[in-house]
């Protein structure tokens, strides 16, 4: 299987698409709010005003009279020939000031009542005035000529990398917390909405699980599911409903046939009692008594599956004896001893007594059957409630005791049956609730046991 047709955590994957879904709506939303200030004048991108302080900062020196003035430096020439409109003021704590441009009258004589100020932002009202008046910036800054007071306007180019720089702090500082919250809520709140709206389909799902062959006409409910899942829960109960239709038809076959069966057998026993005795007649009766059987059970199977079980109180013990006194005919002319092991009070178990006799009558043919044609066959009754029957023939390998069970599984090609007989006895038993398995006999061959569900004793 590949990667792409593993199962997947429909949790986990819509709690990181919608995360995914919101950083972007986050991203677009920054990206329109930024766009729509830059292009009403609200902020000015291209204007860094702290580049104006750091130039006046390293070319300010004093001049031999012990007054403020600033070098012509490289950066300073570079400044005032790319900002025709450059100003600022600078002041020092002992009343000496320098300025250069044209400072703003509202900015030239503030800085005296600011000395106390290490740095501030002085702006306009927003809505209210010039958006492109530009906000004066002031900062205290140590110079060759001492500690100063600069005051400039937002004035000077923003460089690319310092562009980056403030972009990726407004981002982490704007952004991220908002994402970071976001994503916080949608991995509590999304486990908890997915859990909710498919809670309905934990019920579907235990109502799957005990779907059983024997309990036909099951549905999936649909009640407090998705809509999107109602599609195939009603495919899946579709063909639920196609599945009861074919087995209902193979049903009604099969105890049709069996009926049908019923008028040749007995035919073909009535003349073969008309042949001479000797060993070819003794197979073909073994066979014969087989065939009956087997309809027998096919018709058991079909009423105990049409009647729900209509099962009473049934001495196992009784169903024992009742096998040795119909097979003793059929063992003694194949060369057998049946031999019956009961205690003489009863175990009881909850079934059909018809049916576990037919059961136990085929585990017996099949002994026969299938035996060395001497030795002795055992019925044995034990507690709580299961019968036995051994035999002192070859016994079943180990690795296909499992599989004799299954239909037309023979333990040889050449065989004789159809293969049918352990699968019949395995399915009447599985309708009473018990279990039949094969294991080595005490003197050899093999030891096939039912087990049924005892009554407990008063």
């Amino acid at each position: 299987m590949s990667r792409h047709d593993d199962p997947y955590c429909l949790r986990s994957r819509l709690s990181w698409r919608l995360l995914s879904l919101q950083a972007v709506l986050l991203l677009a939303l920054v990206a329109v709010v930024v766009g729509a200030l830059c292009a009403s004048g609200l902020v000015l991108a291209e204007r860094d005003e702290d580049r104006v302080i750091d130039v006046v900062q390293h070319a300010l020196t004093r001049d031999a009279q012990g007054g403020l003035t600033v070098r012509p430096t490289p950066e300073l020439r570079q400044l005032r020939s790319e900002t025709p409109d450059l100003w600022f003021l600078v002041r020092d704590r002992q009343g000496h000031s320098l300025a250069e441009g044209a400072v703003p009258a509202e900015f030239a004589a503030i800085g005296g009542g600011l000395d106390q100020i290490s740095q501030a932002r002085l702006g306009w009202q927003l809505f209210e005035d010039d958006p492109r008046k530009p906000a004066a910036r002031l900062k205290r800054v140590d110079t060759e000529a001492g500690n100063v007071q600069v005051i400039t306007a937002t004035q000077g180019r923003l460089t690319g990398a310092k562009a980056l720089v403030m972009t990726s702090l407004a981002f982490l500082g704007i952004a991220l917390p908002g994402l970071l919250l976001m994503g916080t809520a949608t991995f509590i709140a999304t486990p908890m909405i997915v859990r909710r709206a498919f809670r309905g389909l934990d019920t579907t799902a235990d109502q799957a699980r005990r779907i059983d062959i024997h309990q036909r006409g099951a549905r999936l409910s649909v009640e407090r599911i998705p809509l999107e899942v109602v599609p195939l829960v009603t495919a899946v109960n579709d063909a639920l409903a196609r599945l009861d239709q074919g087995y209902a038809r193979h049903k009604r076959f099969v105890a049709d046939a069996a009926h049908e069966l019923r008028t040749p057998i007995a035919i073909l026993n009535t003349r073969l009692e008309s042949l001479a005795p000797g060993p070819d007649k003794t197979r073909l009766l073994e066979d014969a008594a087989r065939l009956a059987t087997l309809a027998e059970q096919l018709l058991d199977i079909q009423r105990l599956d049409r009647c729900g079980h209509p099962f009473a109180r049934v001495d196992l013990v009784r169903v024992a004896q009742g096998a040795p006194a119909d097979l003793a005919p059929l063992a003694i002319a194949g060369g057998y001893e049946l031999a019956l092991d009961a205690p003489t009070t009863p175990i009881e178990t909850i079934g059909d007594a018809a049916a576990l006799e037919r059961a136990l009558t085929n585990l017996v043919q099949n002994a026969i059957q299938h035996g060395p044609r001497r030795g002795t066959i055992g019925i044995r009754v034990s507690r709580p409630a299961s019968i036995e029957v051994t035999d002192e023939g070859p016994g079943i390998p180990v690795g296909q005791r499992e599989q004799i069970f299954e239909p037309f599984y023979r333990l040889t090609p050449l065989d004789r049956g159809a293969g049918l007989g352990l699968n019949m006895v395995r399915e009447i038993v599985q309708l009473h609730g018990g279990h039949v398995s094969v294991t080595d006999g005490p003197d050899g061959g093999a030891c096939f046991r039912i087990t049924l569900r005892p009554i407990p004793q008063d």
